[in-house]
């Protein structure tokens, strides 16, 4: 099959713009801020029709269903009330409706959910990404990832989906609660685990040398199911990979503006990000008790994906924007007014965020290319029930 790179050679205003790779000149976790090459718009392209696992974690359907099990067990949560799924739920693109996530002390499902009535919990810090493709995370613009280091978090403060499978049971306002503290949770967890007879026969199926459940081979099954959840056949894929009636001419002027705009800079690669930190200004969001200042105080954010946005708005890691015409307005406006962000001025703002260049008139045209990146054909499969007997997916009915 052909598989077409987007090299493309614009002709705008008299200049030849290359589309080529992003060079970011900073390391990974540190935030970019000199200058880029002016003639760099980023390249962009299909994600792999397979995704890689660890080597010490290969994937296989079975290991994948334990871990859809474990996924929307609330037995992994402190009180017994929050399973992953609880925020990060298929209706949703495994990824939440709200600004902020409501976890431990909740009820109900995306919109219609609250803290009980006696609550002294506090919203999730931020907006909770999608975990489709996240197989892919820290894929290059040649293809290149290794899934042992792929980054995780708005901050990066994880690597590989089997580490980051554990702070959301260890952190208090996910899942862990005020019933235990955030060094004994892990063992507490996995000692639940390990006396259900079906649990304790599913990983020794899928994991032989295990005697004991523990919370390593916990957060291995959910990765294995996490890195199974692909949506990686959009119609953009389709056109990069050479069928050129995929997308439409709207569509194919939508791409051009984007990339025009400066946006590929950023959002490159298959996953439309290049997972590093940029400080954007973004408006911070009244809900957190304290203001979020990001990455190592210096209100830096890993660039998110662009892919399957339909499904898993809001937007921004603080869920303030809400739509993806306002997403680009953000943009648009942040060449002539100061950052939504009152912690943040013009001179903190990222270099490359400074050179996008959005105009007005073209702003449907990139939310019409934008939404060639959605792909509905992914897992939405429910356990009908979790060896633990509890609610499925946690208390949200």
């Amino acid at each position: 099959m052909l598989r077409i790179v987007l090299t493309i050679v614009l002709l705008v205003a008299g200049f030849t713009i290359i589309v080529d790779g992003c060079k970011s000149p900073k390391e990974e976790g540190t935030p970019v801020k000199s200058k880029s090459v002016a003639d760099d718009f980023g390249k962009i392209d299909a994600l792999p029709l397979e995704y890689k696992s660890p080597k010490d974690n290969p994937s296989t359907p079975e290991k994948i269903e334990l871990g859809r099990l474990l996924f929307y067990d609330p037995i992994l949560s402190g009180g017994k009330d929050v399973a992953c799924a609880t925020c990060h739920h298929p209706e949703f693109g495994y990824a939440e409706s709200l600004e902020l996530s409501i976890g431990v002390n909740g009820k109900g499902l995306g919109e219609r959910r609250a803290f009980n009535r006696h609550n002294n919990i506090p919203f999730t810090k931020r907006n909770a990404q999608s975990l489709l493709n996240v197989a892919f995370n820290g894929i290059d613009n040649d293809g290149n990832y290794i899934p042992e280091e792929a980054p995780m978090f708005w901050d990066l403060r994880a690597k590989g989906l089997e580490e980051q499978a554990t702070f959301p049971v260890k952190t208090l306002e996910e899942m862990r609660g005020h019933s235990f503290k955030e060094d004994s949770i892990a063992n507490e967890v996995a000692k639940r685990v390990d006396k259900i007879p079906e649990y304790k026969q599913l990983f020794k199926k899928n994991f032989p040398e295990c005697e004991t459940v523990t919370i390593a081979y916990i957060t291995k099954a959910l990765a294995a199911f996490e890195r199974s959840l692909v949506a990686n056949n959009s119609r953009f894929d389709k056109y990069m990979r050479g069928e050129k009636n995929a997308l439409s001419a709207r569509e194919l002027d939508g791409m051009k503006e984007f990339i025009k705009a400066g946006c590929a800079r950023c959002h490159s690669g298959p996953m439309l990000s290049d997972f590093k930190l940029h400080v954007l200004g973004v408006q911070e969001n009244e809900k957190n008790l304290l203001p979020d200042s990001g990455y190592n105080n210096t209100h830096a954010f890993r660039t998110p994906t662009l892919r399957n946005l339909r499904v898993t708005r809001p937007y921004m890691h603080s869920g303030k924007i809400q739509t993806l015409d306002n997403v680009m307005l953000f943009y648009e406006d942040l060449r002539g007014k100061p950052p939504p962000n009152k912690s943040v001025t013009w001179d903190n703002l990222d270099s490359l965020a400074k050179m996008v260049k959005v105009e007005f008139k073209n702003i449907d045209a990139i939310v019409e290319f934008m939404n060639t990146l959605n792909d509905d054909n992914y897992d939405r499969k429910i356990p009908d029930k979790v060896p633990s007997g509890l609610p499925v997916g946690g208390m949200i009915k």
